[in-house]
């Protein structure tokens, strides 16, 4: 049998069993806000006769298309999503980021221009606004409209923006997602390659690993043009098999020590596996800490001249990734000294142990670990057990936790950007 020895401090705060075999879903909730939809259009749509030429223009203006706000606010835009219908296009949907609601589907069906292929939906949002989206089309092979088997259905017939060039890899593969960026939007320049740049270099490997049972594959970023010899700093990035091989996480962390921003670091990054994998090992679970400790950051310490401070040493995730970040921290705050989390799922677990990691918190004392919290503000079932964690944090005496909101959604076009922001804030002193 397995035996995972926890320090005194971290039996001292989880005094109290992780649940387990727990739902793996977020709890559902109705949205609590209506959409920002507006009711009237505000592009100019055509008439039968100029059909052609509007596509075109949207072909060379590219979509979605923004305009002035119809309120006259500096502060907002109209965003208009256009979709070019067929003979047998019974409906469309489109379905951005957090910006709809499960429980009312038909909220986000798009409407047709009288005599025309132009399908379209229009919100008004903040400038800095930025999220994936689908479409999702009907071309009238599937059940009655309607329905729960119709919503599902629908939900299957998933199509790219075609007017749109801009896409990132889609989580667990498949097609690509568009995306939007509104003008006021954070600036995601740092995560294109850039010429002149030192490259770090990015190894695959498998580690073979006692307290999980199994090996892992794992991705381990070293920098490049290190100029003298020193213990580097470590991130440890969970959901690695999406940061490196698909979105290219290299490129960020090569900008970021060129531009002096983060000092030179590594980055190693485990692979979650599988959807299944990922809720059993992602939820509060003392063996996957203790692979992260005992396993693989002595693994990466054989290849790598590492530091083994841990106010030097960042764990950062998101969602499943960001609740199981901060559990990290928590139970070996000596070897995890910041924790970079975004949209972490503190609502975990669903039932009668909600926010159990919160509830850990509360009324402990203070580790020496160092918070880096962001959420979206349009995950509305994120945001209020985010909010409590928040309130915990600092009346447990967290004083340096930082927290903020973003415009946007569980998105990792939102967690780009904050990924940046937050190694900078904890690497630097920024």
């Amino acid at each position: 049998m397995l035996i995972i020895h926890e320090r005194p401090e971290s039996a001292r705060m989880f005094a109290r069993t992780p649940p387990e075999r727990t739902p793996h879903h977020p709890p559902r909730l109705p949205r609590p806000d209506r959409l920002p939809r507006l009711a009237e259009p505000v592009l100019h749509l055509p008439g039968p006769q100029a059909v052609e030429a509007f596509w075109a223009d949207a072909r060379r203006r590219g979509t979605p298309v923004v305009s002035a706000d119809p309120q006259g606010s500096a502060d907002h835009v109209a965003m208009t999503f256009l979709w070019r219908g067929g003979p047998a296009t019974r409906a469309v949907q489109v379905l951005p980021n957090k910006l709809g609601d499960p429980r009312r589907p038909e909220g986000n069906l798009m409407e047709r221009a009288p005599g025309t292929d132009v399908w379209h939906w229009t919100l008004r949002l903040r400038r800095d606004w930025r999220g994936t989206y689908d479409f999702h089309v009907d071309e009238g092979e599937g059940p009655e409209q309607g329905g729960p088997e119709y919503w599902r259905w629908l939900r299957t017939r998933r199509r790219a923006d075609p007017y749109n060039s801009r896409t990132l890899p889609r989580r667990w593969g498949g097609d690509p997602v568009s995306y939007a960026e509104l003008p006021g939007a954070p600036d995601s320049s740092d995560w294109d390659p850039r010429p002149g740049v030192a490259r770090g270099t990015v190894t695959e490997h498998r580690v073979a690993s006692a307290h999980l049972g199994t090996e892992r594959r794992v991705w381990l970023y070293e920098p490049g043009a290190v100029r003298e010899p020193a213990k580097l700093p470590v991130l440890v990035l969970l959901d690695g098999e999406h940061w490196q091989p698909r979105l290219g996480v290299a490129h960020l962390l090569d900008n970021l020590i060129a531009d002096g921003r983060v000092p030179p670091l590594a980055a190693v990054l485990p692979d979650s596996v599988d959807p299944g994998t990922r809720w059993t090992e992602l939820t509060c679970r003392p063996e996957f800490v203790a692979f992260l400790v005992d396993e693989l950051l002595p693994w990466a310490a054989g290849r790598l001249p590492v530091t083994d401070d841990p106010a030097r040493t960042v764990v950062a995730g998101q969602s499943l990734g960001g609740l199981t970040a901060a559990y990290a921290a928590l139970s070996a705050p000596h070897r995890f000294g910041n924790a970079l989390v975004q949209s972490g799922s503190f609502w975990w677990p669903v039932g009668p142990e909600a926010e159990w990691l919160t509830g850990c918190v509360a009324g402990k004392p203070r580790r020496p670990v160092r918070f880096r919290l962001s959420f979206g503000e349009q995950e509305w079932v994120a945001l209020p057990a985010a909010r409590r964690l928040r309130d915990t944090l600092a009346a447990a005496g967290y004083e340096n936790a930082a927290y903020r909101e973003f415009n946007g959604g569980h998105d990792y076009l939102c967690w780009r950007t904050e990924l940046a922001d937050g190694l900078v804030e904890l690497l630097s002193g920024g």
